[in-house]
């Protein structure tokens, strides 16, 4: 990793951890922050405001700042096409990025990671700047989870994988084996509001915690983008839905501010657990 770095920033706190990260190692960086999805934090460090489809405008500012190198990180809701306003560079684009999209999110993102490499940028993950701040093998806190406990992980990491082979999501939640939600556009937070809405005997609750939040990278995606990511609002909401604990696949989820998660995970009595896989 070297040369300055184009931040492109969605929604969520994981490009703010990314900013901060080369701030601190002093290496520039250059945000393009993503209209109505980027944190506004990312406001005072040099960069633009930028729509999804003003294409054109974000490459210009990419050369015009000697960028070197992508890294696309944080949440983005899938567009409404027909509502778009994109510049030239994006009109000539847009044909080929929706036609993408139609196959499923991960060719999206492998036709819009494609213009930037294509441009001679080179493409890295948040998880290599972030210095593979990711999920390591075992408990990461206090709270060791039971053998019942991790069945429930290990069925929901299962159905996150399959429903990932078809692009669906990267979740799921399990609770004494039965299925509770499996995450699809609507993201984490929302499934985990979900399951904490459902009947209390089909889940756990913040005096008998049961079941689990499963989050694993769908098998086809390129690990460079869309990695799962998890913090202590993960931890919150999962504690809200009754859930005794969340994991995923060592090495390949992120953990945002580890020392808050796990704080989070011992004050609230949840285990935290990287599966090796």
């Amino acid at each position: 990793m070297s040369g300055k770095l184009a931040l492109i920033a969605g929604g969520g706190a994981l490009p703010v951890s990314v900013a901060a990260r080369c701030e601190a190692e002093g290496r520039p960086v250059f945000v393009i922050r993503l209209a109505g999805f980027a944190d506004p934090h990312l406001a005072h460090y040099p960069g633009i405001d930028a729509g999804m489809a003003e294409i054109g405008k974000i490459l210009s500012a990419m050369k015009k700042a000697d960028c070197k190198a992508v890294c696309l990180a944080g949440t983005v809701s899938r567009p409404d096409f027909k509502t778009l306003k994109p510049d030239f560079k994006g009109a000539t684009l847009l044909p080929g990025i929706i036609k993408a999209a139609t196959q499923g999110d991960d060719a999206l993102l492998r036709k819009i990671l494609s213009v930037f490499e294509a441009d001679g940028y080179a493409v890295e993950g948040a998880d290599d700047i972030l210095g593979g701040e990711t999920l390591p093998s075992g408990a990461l806190g206090r709270v060791q989870p039971t053998d019942e406990q991790l069945a429930d992980l290990r069925k929901a990491l299962y159905v996150a994988e399959k429903s990932g082979e078809l692009d669906i999501g990267q979740g799921a939640v399990v609770c004494d084996g039965l299925v509770l939600a499996v995450e699809a556009q609507e993201g984490t937070d929302a499934m985990l509001m979900r399951v904490a809405g459902l009947p209390a005997d089909l889940r756990g609750s913040a005096t008998v915690r049961k079941g689990a939040l499963g989050k694993a990278p769908k098998p086809i995606q390129d690990l460079r983008v869309d990695m799962p990511v998890m913090g202590a609002r993960t931890i919150e909401m999962a504690a809200a839905a009754g859930l005794a604990g969340v994991g995923g696949v060592t090495g390949k989820l992120i953990v945002i501010d580890r020392a808050s998660l796990i704080e989070a995970a011992d004050r609230l009595g949840l285990y935290v657990w990287g599966e090796d896989r």
